[in-house]
């Protein structure tokens, strides 16, 4: 017999079913998980040997759990994805506020039909999608709001004095019976609805008003919080804390290609864009490289963090950028540029929280800083670095390269020009072709205008060239060229 098929309780008793708490529903298929192979949390990347573990090991504990860390690192995502732990279907007695377990009910409703209709007492079926509630705590939450209070309504409609418990107005946890139920940023929460949580964690029952009421609640717990809030804005209260099982620090991407690989797994782009727009491993990098660099930067403020989205939008902004550009110009495939990071700029202005000296520098300039930096970190990578101090017999592999600028009044790549047109500007800078066959003989040809591009910027970079930015594209020069030509 399917389970959808059972109706009453005393179906549900024949077929030997045995109810069993949320933690340990949770824990049992952890360990068939675990026992078979099978990824417990799909599509989250970097916490494979850290925060995953970590949090299989506090369920097989069955404790209530709190996620700390900053923002942008996966919390929320983890909670819900617990939901995927629990039970396919379970019973619950229908028309329950609480989500009654008919083999322990606990609301007077529950216990009244029992008593009333025994083994005929109807079935619901519960889906594990309905099994989680989210809170997302602000200062302006009750304890009416997540535990419950009298409803002078419902005590007027059934003709009920306040002192008769079924006046009560069941709040978003005793509603979240059997449930996984988060808690967004639990430090938001005033100190005095945190200390309402006490006695659920401790002791999983609920006190409303002046009822003597016990309701054993069961639920799984999770709370997502950032450290920044324990001096912000509000802190967890000391005896919440202890309540809370394990706390588990969850963390940002610990190299560019788990940050690569989170950054396309949730980009949101059109086909269309996709097709259009040719972009290299080396654009992708650079991408993911201004959020390394945002992190070390003395002008953004640490404690805030730099979330995953600032990456996640900048590359949406970036493929924007190109694509905008070629609807323009009217080509039909169009290679990425480096100066399409200029349109990742209001991705990066937003997403960074500043301190004084970022604030007097200007967050646009902030901006344009961290992808300046982004080149120079990376270019030692493709080429051979460039040290302040050079011996005076020693031959740069650039020399040409800047004689090329030095004789040449200049170099300009226009943002919006025609992409036959970006590929012969490249093309006539005869040294710079020849720099990219010797150190990056294997590269595709579509990658090397981006490479070339990328060669100039870091030349920039280590004062090698001068860049100006126009009010339609960069200008390139040598150094000091302009200079002696003036003298």
């Amino acid at each position: 017999m399917k389970l959808s098929e059972i109706k009453t309780f005393g179906e549900l008793k024949k077929i030997g079913y045995k109810s069993k708490s949320i933690k340990d529903e949770l824990r049992d298929n952890l360990r068939d998980r675990i026992k078979n192979n099978e990824e417990t949390f799909v599509g989250i990347h970097g916490y494979e040997n850290t925060v995953i573990p970590e949090l299989e090991r506090a369920i097989l504990s069955r404790h209530n759990i709190n996620l700390l860390g900053l923002r942008g690192q996966a919390k929320t995502r983890l909670a819900r994805q617990m939901i995927n732990l629990l039970d396919e279907w379970i019973p619950i007695i229908e028309g329950s506020e609480i989500n009654d377990d008919p083999f322990n009910p606990i609301s007077r409703y529950a216990t009244t039909i029992l008593n009333e209709k025994g083994d005929n007492t109807p079935i619901a079926w519960l889906h594990r999608s309905e099994r989680f509630a989210e809170k997302l705590a602000t200062p302006d939450v009750t304890v009416a709001d997540i535990i419950g209070d009298v409803d002078p309504i419902k005590a007027a409609n059934l003709k009920l004095s306040y002192a008769d418990d079924r006046v009560i107005h069941f709040g978003m946890i005793p509603r979240a019976n059997r449930s996984i139920f988060v808690i967004n940023e639990l430090p938001d929460l005033q100190a005095r609805i945190q200390v309402a949580l006490f006695n659920i964690l401790q002791e999983g029952d609920i006190q409303i008003r002046g009822f003597k009421l016990r309701l054993p609640l069961d639920i799984q717990f999770v709370f997502t919080a950032n450290p920044e809030d324990y001096t912000n804005r509000g802190s967890i209260v000391t005896p919440l804390k202890d309540r809370i099982g394990s706390q588990i620090l969850t963390h940002y991407p610990e190299n560019i290609e788990i940050a690569k690989t989170i950054t396309q797994q949730e980009a949101k782009l059109d086909s269309r864009q996709s097709d259009l727009v040719y972009v290299p491993e080396i654009a992708k990098d650079l991408l993911e490289q201004i959020s390394f660099q945002a992190r070390q930067s003395e002008f953004i403020d640490h404690k805030s963090g730099i979330s995953a989205r600032m990456s996640i939008t900048a590359y949406e902004n970036l493929l924007s950028t190109a694509e905008h550009r070629a609807l323009r110009s009217g080509d039909d495939k169009t290679l990425l540029r480096l100066s399409d990071f200029i349109g990742v700029i209001p991705a990066i202005t937003g997403k960074v929280e500043l301190v004084y000296e970022g604030e007097q520098e200007g967050a646009s300039s902030v901006a344009h800083s961290l992808i300046a930096a982004s080149v120079k970190s990376l270019f030692p990578e493709y080429f051979p670095a460039i040290e302040k101090l050079e011996k005076e017999d020693y031959e740069s592999p650039y020399q040409d390269l800047i004689s090329w600028f030095f004789e040449e009044s200049g170099f300009e790549l226009l943002d919006d020009i025609p992409e036959k047109e970006y590929i012969s500007k490249l093309d006539s800078v005869g040294p710079i072709n020849n720099l990219i066959k010797q150190y990056q003989p294997d590269i595709g040809q579509n990658d090397s205008y981006f490479m070339k591009e990328f060669l100039l910027w870091g030349l920039v970079e280590y004062k090698k060239l001068s860049k100006h930015r126009l009010s339609e594209g960069f200008h390139f020069k040598d150094l000091y060229g302009s200079y002696i030509s003036g003298l």
